[in-house]
Parts: structure tokens; C-alpha cells; sequence
């Protein structure tokens, strides 16, 4: 009798509110990361190899804190695996600051979800996710779009570079790369090779097929 009492028991936890609280965070922490990772980053830099791993990361990462959520050390654990990943820090690639900062906020996003302590209301949960999602889509697709995309280049055409000649040398650079220059600065000049580096500036969204200077730092942009 006591036998079945406690295996009643046993299934009652397994099937009653601890696995349920398991599927409600699991979804709430999957629905938050697809919409930072895909609906924000994803649409904003059309990185598709980026998109795989932060999912992943972030289901494990979530997993691994719920289930092992039971330690008391539930502040270590979590800051732990912030550590660890600061230490990894994929050694095999360099991965641009943008994508860290992403890389970072799934994590969190993962640890919240599992590691809220259960006198922690539902709602709280989902106002802090929601937090986090606003913030990171206004960031991502109305204060970013309000800067310029930086970009150098190697001009041939020194007799344009006198402030005086400014118009007739953006109008140069639209006609030749279909680049609308918002602002340029002069850098080095060889007299030599009658050259000239010059970094211009305009607007992302108005050229969206030219990678910025930044972008063009990244390694794993050339894999994707």
C-alpha cells in the first residue's frame, strides 16, 4: 500500500505543477528567444550561422539551469556559466562585439527563465522578457537605423578632395558605386599612386547590399 502511495506521489510530481512549470517557462523563454534572435537580429543582419547557435545555446542553457536548478547555488551556478563562456569565448572564431552582446542576452533571457525563484509570479517572468525584447528591437531597429554605416575606400580622383569640390566628389562616388554619401573624411594621401583613403558615411538602409567597415571585419561573414 505505501508502495503505491509513493509511486502516486512520484507521478504526481512528475506529471503536476513541476513538470508543468517546466513546459510554461520552457515556451515563455523559447517565444522571448525567437523573437530577439530571429525577428530582431536576424532581420536587422541577415546572419543565418549566428541564428543556429544562439538557439541552441539558449535552449541548453535553459535546460541545464532549470534541472539543475534544485542546488542551492543557484547565484553561482548562474554566474558561473557566464564565467565559462567568457572563458571559452569560441576560441575557434573571434566573434564581433554585436553578436557577443547577443550571445549575452540569451543567455540571460535563459537563466531567468530557469532560475526564477518559484515565489517569483508568471508575471513578473514575462515582464521582465518583455522588457527585454522592447528594448533590444528599439535598439536594434530604430536607434541603430538613425547612425550611419561607415566605410573606406580608396579614391583615384585627388583634384575633388579641396572643400570646394565636396559635391562634385560625393555626386562621384554615387555615379561610379550607387553609394548616397551623407558625409566623407579624408585619411591618407599618395601623392605617388594619386590616391587618396577616404571614409564615407550614409545611410544603411539606402544602400542595404554594401557591408560597413565593421561588418566587414567579421571573419564569419565570409562563411555564411
Amino acid at each position: 500500500m505505501d508502495i503505491l502511495l509513493n509511486s502516486s506521489e512520484i507521478s504526481t510530481e512528475m506529471l503536476g505543477g513541476s513538470f508543468f512549470d517546466l513546459l510554461l517557462r520552457f515556451g515563455l523563454n523559447l517565444l522571448a528567444a525567437i523573437f530577439v534572435i530571429i525577428f530582431v537580429y536576424f532581420r536587422a543582419t541577415g546572419k543565418r550561422s549566428y541564428v543556429f547557435t544562439y538557439i541552441l545555446i539558449s535552449t541548453t542553457i535553459f535546460f541545464l539551469c532549470f534541472l539543475l536548478g534544485s542546488i542551492d547555488l543557484q547565484l553561482g551556478f548562474a554566474l558561473g556559466l557566464f564565467a565559462i563562456f567568457g572563458i571559452i569565448r569560441y576560441r575557434t572564431d573571434t566573434i564581433p562585439i554585436k553578436e557577443m552582446t547577443y550571445l549575452f542576452l540569451v543567455i540571460t533571457l535563459s537563466v531567468i527563465n530557469a532560475l526564477a525563484s518559484r515565489e517569483v509570479s508568471i508575471s513578473a517572468i514575462l515582464f521582465t522578457n518583455s522588457c527585454l525584447m522592447a528594448t533590444t528591437w528599439v535598439m536594434e531597429t530604430v536607434w541603430m537605423k538613425r547612425h550611419l554605416a561607415r566605410r573606406s575606400l580608396i579614391f583615384d580622383r585627388m583634384d575633388l578632395i579641396h572643400p570646394s569640390r565636396k559635391n562634385e566628389l560625393i555626386e562621384n562616388i554615387f555615379e561610379r558605386t550607387g553609394i548616397v554619401v551623407v558625409r566623407f573624411k579624408v585619411g591618407q594621401i599618395d601623392f605617388t599612386k594619386k590616391s587618396v583613403r577616404l571614409t564615407i558615411f550614409y545611410k544603411e538602409d539606402a544602400t542595404p547590399n554594401v557591408l560597413s567597415d565593421p561588418e566587414m571585419s567579421d571573419k564569419s561573414s565570409d562563411r555564411e
